[in-house]
């Protein structure tokens, strides 16, 4: 397995790997580091995709606010190597945040309308941040496809906005939600949780689920929010039952498919949770 930290190096060993100009097809999954059970998966729908998986590593100090947790943001990268060479990958990309960003940067991805709503209205900034990331990776990286997770829904369609709307030449794979067997979604997160924070952050997946068992949109919302409600240690930011491609609210005669989303903060620790509807 090859690691590297720099551009210069990045671009030697695509060629070491043959990929591109016609030979061997390359995957690219996107972190934050501290990978899990559900980067696991990621990588190994990668591996299905492509003939070389490439992985970055790299907490993204855009797509953090001023009050989030960028500092204490879990950093195992020792870990994540093994992980990453457990899983067969090709290429680790590593880099600082000086060698990502110019000190004086200010051209950047902006989200849009689609980026201000859900997650944008309680972070802003959050997805022009993960854009301009996702953007420059492609960009370094040059991937043929590249995969994310389907639980980070919101960014997932905008990423596949931005490759629409800007003509970007990779393929974007979703892959689904990987969950404990009690049914919370594995997140990076999730090691911030107590043993008490854990019983409470398990109303996300029970509400989703109550939801997700009915067929109106208004069945859909009561059942959700009535979960939501019996469980009083929870600061909810949002439940949304939305469009998977524009995420703007569905009405209440909207048919097939939907995303019902959640974000609650759990203690300290915020999360977020999603599941498609039919409607």
């Amino acid at each position: 397995m090859i690691v590297t930290r720099d551009r210069a190096g990045l671009v030697k060993e695509r060629e070491t790997l043959g990929v591109g100009a016609g030979g061997a097809t390359l995957g690219l999954v996107p972190t934050m580091g501290a990978l899990h059970e559900g980067h696991r998966s990621l990588l190994r729908l990668a591996h299905e995709k492509a003939d070389h998986v490439a992985v970055s590593i790299f907490v993204n100090p855009l797509q953090f606010g001023p009050a989030e947790d960028y500092s204490r943001y879990p950093r195992t990268f020792d870990a994540d190597l093994e992980v990453c060479a457990e899983e067969g990958v090709s290429l680790v990309f590593a880099p600082a945040p000086e060698d990502m960003y110019l000190p004086d940067r200010q051209v950047g991805v902006s989200a849009g309308r689609m980026g201000a709503i859900v997650e944008g209205e309680f972070r802003p900034g959050h997805l022009d941040g993960v854009l301009t990331v996702v953007l420059k990776l492609f960009n370094l990286v040059r991937p043929d496809l590249a995969v994310f997770g389907q639980k980070d829904a919101q960014q997932l369609a905008m990423i596949r906005r931005m490759v629409a709307d800007l003509d970007v030449p990779v393929s974007i794979v979703g892959a689904p939600t990987v969950r404990e067997p009690d049914g919370l979604a594995l997140s990076s997160r999730n090691r911030y949780l107590s043993r008490d924070d854990r019983a409470v952050a398990l109303a996300l997946s029970r509400a989703l689920a109550a939801g997700a068992a009915r067929r109106t949109p208004e069945e859909v919302r009561r059942a959700a929010r009535a979960v939501l409600a019996a469980e009083p240690a929870l600061a909810v930011d949002y439940l949304v039952l939305v469009h998977p491609a524009t995420f703007e609210e569905v009405g209440d005669d909207h048919s097939g498919e939907a995303i019902l989303a959640v974000a609650a903060k759990v203690g300290s620790t915020r999360l977020i949770d999603n599941v498609t509807v039919t409607l």
